[in-house]
This record gives structure tokens, C-alpha cells and sequence, in this order.
């Protein structure tokens, strides 16, 4: 007999969840020859708090490797890579480091795998807020059957205006149910989408969501500069929604003058991109102001500036900012997703196709 074919690819998975072994099977029968190796890791070793101790050899002997952020201290151990699959949507974990300074290795990222149960976050935190649901809550801890008055009238959402910052996966699929509730969208991304072909969407998108076509919004808004952004804001926004990935340009993208354009609408912010997008202490001023004084209406915050956001911060105790811990991404088919990502670039490798949700060096995401 004659020896065994070789391995078509080797890939190296390091995550801080238990293999599901259904996936992997998958995997592994959908590509003959492909061998995996999966080292679970703490979730400290996977964010840099104590050693990950994955030994150089593995990341030598690989040629895919699936992390979330966890990279070799020498990029010589990558010599075989041809693809590093990120579990996360960011890249900013990874930016800055030798792997994306001093290498050309295609990195790919998981964008588009919570679409779905952020944007049912987000619809969550708007409709909590427009219903005085902190309130209701605090009602019924204390057995108040409280008066009609004491709430409020409700203004629906029909009519109202969504800013999408950074229209992507979340912000497609947000576009979708925010439609459904009546509202009108408009979209803002960095680069121009002036053409049917360049408002479709590229990367993956869970089957059944989104707005792939990009048909969604009534208008679109593009650009970096400071300029550009208020233009978008000044559309008589009533939801923000950031969407945004956190790079150099959209470092504190988000300060006193943008609240200030926001408050002439008294709108409602909403982050599930990153904390530092915000300026945390302008945010925190426009909120405490009344209508009156071209205040926000409120805020619902999955990040902050820092993360874990300390005890005594500010933000915890302002009466219309829900802070939740960073936890609108969690899903239990979070890995099937980013899995599927994996197995259809195993696909485009082997077909010689262009590989899908390939971050840009150049943009940082």
C-alpha cells in the first residue's frame, strides 16, 4: 500500500469554549484530508492575562488558525499559515501586533455571526426606554400598581428616523426590524455606496436577516471627517445606532459637538460597537440636560470606556442609560456561525475563490 495522502490543511483552533464535535465532524467530512487540532483556552490566556502556553510547535505545524486573539510571540511560527480565521468581528485585538504589521497572512473575521441577537438587544433597549420599563420593573419589585399618569404617554416608533453609523451585518439587520416597527432608515458608512452593486453586501450574513441588497435605507451618507459625520447627524436622527468598528478615525468619533446636533432632536444613542467611539463624559452631560436644553433622550450602552466599567462610574446611576456588560453578542449559535464562516473559506481556498469577510490592513477592519 501506499502511504496516506497528505493533509490538504492543518488547522490550529484556539478558543475558550469546549469543541463541539458535530461542527467539527462537519468539518473534516465536507473536507477530506483536513486534520484539526483544538486547544481550549481560559478565557485569561485568551485576553492576555496569563500565558496561553500553546506550544511554538503547533503554530508551526499549522496552516489555518482559529483564535480569537491568541497569537505565537514570534511570527517565524507562522511560516505555514495561508489564512488566520479571527472568532471575533474586530480586529482590533490583532492590530498592531507583528502578525499584522510584518506579514501578509489573509485574515479573515467573524462579522455578521450576531447580526440577529444584537439588533434584538438594540430593539430591546429602545423599546425599554420608550416604555419606561426600568420603571414598570421597579413597580412591580415593590408591589406599586403605579397611576396612567405617573408614565406617561408612549410616542411609538412609527415615523421616527434610525442613523445607522457604520451600516454592516448589525446594522442591516437592525435596519430590517426597525422597519417593521414603522421607523424610515438612513445609513452612514466610511466610503461611499453610490451604486446598487456597492450597497450589497459582501461578507457573511445569516441566512433570512439583513438587507443584503442594501435597499433598506432612504438615504445614504458616507465619509471620516468631521464634516461629513454632522451632515449624516443633522438628518433629524431620533436613534443612533453605532455600528462602527473602534480605529484611529473613529477613536472618540462621538463627542460634545455630535450630541449637541443629536439633542436638537432629543434622540436616544445606542453602542454596541465599541466604548472608546465615545466620549464618555460628554455622553453622560447631554443626557442629564432636559429637552429644553437640547438634551439626549437617553442611552443604552454593551460597551464603555473602560471595560470592565468600574464600580464608581457615573454611568451606572444616570436615570435613562442602560449599561449592560457587554454581553448583546452572546448567542448560543455563535460558533456554529463562525464556524460556517471557516468552512466556506475552506471551500473558496480549494476552489482558488476569493476569500469572504477578509479584514483590510488598511481600514483596520
Amino acid at each position: 500500500m501506499g502511504d496516506a495522502t497528505p493533509a490538504k490543511e492543518h488547522i490550529l483552533i484556539l478558543l475558550p469554549l469546549p469543541p463541539n464535535e458535530e461542527i467539527l465532524g462537519g468539518i473534516k467530512k465536507k473536507h477530506p484530508g483536513v486534520t484539526i487540532k483544538y486547544v481550549t483556552l481560559s478565557f485569561s490566556a485568551v485576553f492576555g492575562l496569563e500565558p496561553h502556553n500553546v506550544p511554538d510547535g503547533d503554530f508551526l505545524e499549522a496552516t489555518i488558525l482559529v483564535t480569537l486573539a491568541v497569537l505565537p510571540n514570534d511570527i517565524k511560527f507562522l511560516k505555514n499559515i495561508k489564512l488566520i480565521h479571527l472568532f471575533s468581528a474586530g480586529a482590533d485585538k490583532v492590530v498592531d501586533t507583528p502578525v499584522w504589521n510584518d506579514t501578509k497572512i489573509p485574515i479573515t473575521n467573524s462579522s455578521g455571526v450576531h447580526g440577529p441577537q444584537i439588533s434584538e438587544w438594540v430593539i430591546l433597549q429602545i423599546l425599554a426606554n420608550n416604555h419606561k420599563q426600568k420603571l414598570l420593573l421597579e413597580w412591580q419589585k415593590k408591589h406599586y400598581w403605579g397611576k396612567h399618569t405617573e408614565v406617561g404617554w408612549v410616542r411609538d416608533y412609527v415615523g421616527q428616523r434610525l442613523g445607522v453609523l457604520g451600516y454592516g451585518a448589525i446594522g442591516r439587520q437592525t435596519a430590517r426590524l426597525s422597519k417593521a416597527l414603522g421607523m424610515d432608515v438612513i445609513a452612514y458608512t466610511a466610503s461611499p455606496r453610490t451604486t446598487p452593486e456597492s450597497k450589497r453586501e459582501t461578507g457573511y450574513t445569516v441566512p433570512g436577516t439583513g438587507d443584503d441588497e442594501g435597499v433598506i435605507p432612504s438615504a445614504w451618507y458616507s465619509g471620516l471627517d468631521k464634516a461629513s459625520l454632522h451632515h449624516f447627524l443633522k438628518q433629524d436622527i431620533d436613534v443612533l445606532l453605532i455600528a462602527v468598528p473602534l480605529t484611529p478615525q473613529t477613536h472618540h468619533f462621538l463627542g460634545k459637538e455630535e450630541f449637541e446636533i443629536l439633542g436638537k432632536k432629543n434622540a436616544f444613542i445606542v453602542n454596541i460597537a465599541r466604548g472608546p467611539i465615545v466620549k464618555t463624559d460628554d455622553l453622560i452631560t447631554a443626557v442629564k440636560k432636559s429637552p429644553k436644553e437640547g438634551g439626549l433622550r437617553g442611552a443604552a450602552l454593551d460597551v464603555t470606556e473602560p471595560e470592565p466599567l468600574p464600580e464608581d462610574s457615573e454611568l451606572w446611576d444616570v436615570e435613562n442609560i442602560a449599561v449592560t456588560p457587554h454581553v448583546s453578542g452572546l448567542g448560543d449559535t455563535y460558533a456554529d456561525r463562525a464556524f460556517a464562516i471557516l468552512d466556506i473559506n475552506l471551500t473558496n481556498l480549494e476552489k482558488g475563490k476569493p476569500l469572504i469577510n477578509v479584514v483590510s490592513r488598511k481600514k483596520g477592519y
